[in-house]
């Protein structure tokens, strides 16, 4: 009688362990991880975001989405095959006010593959602020190396996940000299919002139809 009790306890213990299996690693993150729309004047783009990876990062542009900083700024800096660069400036070329800086995640792994969200930073390893970039194309250049300035790299976190089409969009526009800055759009690509969004609400991607300068992204 004792050892056919033993039994049940043993197979009940089985049974509820079975239902409470908690889910992976890649399906919570699949559940967890933040989409953030931005709505420009040339279309949209929808990027999901690292907080696992990056959790300071995310956090950082999560708090500037949130504060809706992001909107009438403009894609100040565009380089075809290389980046295109956000997240600081006015159409008129202003900079806008930020929070304090933070630390630099880039040793998290992630690598700054195309269509990948990385921030800008000076040569100050932990100089970045609100300025972000999309990668054009897979830029190895700019993962984590070494500790010094230049190889440290710049902190990967969300990645273009709809929308690409609107990114190539963006990368071919024609550049100028404005305010000092060089590969300035002629006309401005304009940022009218960028907003938090729930995964299953990512707009119907839309069917809508390539020079490297630099391989330094500063924080401008």
């Amino acid at each position: 009688m004792r050892v056919t009790r033993i039994l049940y306890l043993m197979l009940f213990l089985c049974v509820t362990c079975y239902f409470v299996t908690p889910c992976s690693a890649e399906e919570k993150e699949k559940q967890t991880n933040p989409m953030v729309l931005f709505e420009t004047n040339v279309g949209n783009f929808t990027v999901e975001l690292y907080p696992n990876e990056a959790p300071i990062t995310v956090e950082n542009f999560l708090n500037y989405v949130d504060k809706k900083f992001y909107d009438g700024t403009i894609f100040h800096r565009v380089i075809p095959t290389f980046v295109v660069q956000g997240g600081g400036f006015t159409p008129d070329m202003m900079k806008k006010a930020t929070a304090p800086p933070i630390k630099n995640e880039a040793t998290n792994d992630l690598k700054n593959l195309k269509y990948t969200l990385s921030m800008a930073r000076t040569n100050d390893i932990n100089s970045a602020t609100s300025q972000f970039f999309i990668n054009l194309k897979d830029n190895t250049a700019l993962d984590h190396r070494d500790t010094s300035a230049r190889g440290y790299g710049y902190a990967v976190f969300g990645k273009v996940v709809e929308g690409t089409e609107v990114v190539e969009k963006i990368k071919n526009v024609k550049t100028t000299t404005k305010s000092g800055y060089r590969d300035v759009p002629v006309k401005p690509v304009i940022v009218k919002s960028a907003r938090t969004i729930e995964k299953e609400k990512i707009p119907p991607k839309k069917v809508e139809k390539v020079e490297k300068k630099t391989d330094k992204i500063e924080q401008q």
